[in-house]
């Protein structure tokens, strides 16, 4: 890995570049063994991302271009405008809605562990329904060393609420 800094992306030359109507990810940053997830994302006027809410990470978002307003879970309406840094608190709900100009902004958190196929929801673990009686598998090590985090994953590599590794089995 090069642990060397460097531009990655020039902001208004993406925004330039990808005209008034673009919408959704313009960039994203994709270096090899980041510990940091980034994206540029540009909605045109009028859009909206409907109310949703980020139960793992916290995120940065910085307004670029444009302006709007985020729409708190709570009902808080909060304006948007270029040079605005916001804190989104993982759990927090939210919504956005782009200007007249469109809205621009680039968000950052904490890298995400890659995906994992889960379990099927059958109850065989929980000892619900279909558990067979007897005692039930142990799942120590699926209990997170950060936060004590049980995970619905049988072989997780990383906890889905605080990033932490899983010792290696």
């Amino acid at each position: 890995m090069n642990a060397a800094p460097r531009v990655l992306a020039v902001i208004d030359e993406l925004l330039a570049s990808a005209g008034p109507d673009a919408r959704g990810a313009l960039w994203h940053l994709g270096e090899v063994g980041r510990e940091l997830d980034a994206n540029l994302v540009r909605l045109p006027a009028g859009a909206e991302v409907g109310e949703h809410q980020e139960d793992v990470l916290d995120v940065l978002l910085l307004v670029v271009a444009g302006g709007g307003s985020l729409r708190s879970g709570d009902g808080q309406a909060l304006e948007l405008g270029t040079s605005t840094l916001l804190w989104l608190p993982r759990g927090s709900r939210r919504s956005f809605a782009a200007g007249p100009d469109g809205l621009a902004y680039v968000t950052v958190h904490r890298r995400r562990p890659g995906l994992a196929i889960k379990a099927s929801g059958s109850g065989a673990y929980e000892g619900g329904e279909g558990h067979a009686g007897g005692e039930g598998p142990c799942m120590l090590d699926r209990v997170c060393p950060g936060c004590g985090r049980l995970s619905d994953d049988p072989a997780p590599l990383f906890c889905s609420r605080c990033g932490e590794p899983f010792p290696e089995r």
